[in-house]
């Protein structure tokens, strides 16, 4: 890097990076190398959010992520590979949660005018999403590896026509609300087993 090049860049308005938009009060700004040359092995995601939508589940496969809460609540959840159990966070403003590279995680938000920040440690978060996996995994594969019915499997992600990143769609006609553990100890948030869903899917069958 040439930090005497007039092509140098040292500040950056992210609120004109959009990286996705699903309505006015759920979208997310981006923050990478591509918007701002100075930066090396650092990124960032600006993250809003409305109650009960959700960052889909998904895995960075390059970068650990570190969400931390700027205003509202949200639960971070993720699949810890090691225990076999689903781990959930609850942050509020000024709290974080760590996610370690690779793991499968999403992010669900509680109150209105929620914003996250993620951050990660490298100059671009990539992504896999779990609606790609879904919907681009050929259904004869998934019907033979996991004994499925292959007609049920392609009726149940049907609905799934692109990426989805912020979820439910805003053409799904589901009207339920998820489920929160508002009641769950602090301990037992933490250590929820992987089976054990705290959430309502608004697809029934398709997550």
């Amino acid at each position: 890097m040439d930090y005497t090049s007039p092509n140098t860049n040292f500040s950056f308005d992210m609120n004109k990076s959009r990286l996705f938009t699903k309505d006015r009060n759920n979208y997310i700004n981006v923050l990478g190398t591509a918007q701002l040359n100075t930066l090396e092995n650092m990124s960032l995601l600006d993250i809003f959010l409305s109650p009960n939508n959700v960052i889909e589940p998904h895995i960075h496969q390059n970068a650990a992520e570190l969400v931390y809460c700027i205003s509202g609540s949200a639960i971070v959840s993720m699949l810890n590979p090691f225990s076999k159990q689903i781990q959930n966070y609850r942050i509020t403003p000024g709290k974080v949660a760590n996610v370690p590279q690779g793991w499968w995680h999403y992010e669900v938000a509680e109150a209105a005018n929620t914003h996250l920040l993620a951050i990660f440690d490298a100059p671009t978060p990539e992504f896999v999403l779990g609606s790609d996996l879904l919907r681009l995994t050929p259904a004869h594969i998934m019907a033979h590896t996991y004994c499925l019915d292959e007609n049920q499997w392609k009726n149940t992600v049907a609905p799934i026509k692109e990426s989805t990143i912020i979820g439910p769609p805003i053409n799904c006609s589901q009207r339920e609300h998820l489920q929160h553990p508002a009641h769950t100890s602090h301990a037992q948030m933490h250590q929820q087993p992987y089976h054990q869903h705290y959430f309502a899917p608004y697809y029934r069958g398709a997550y």
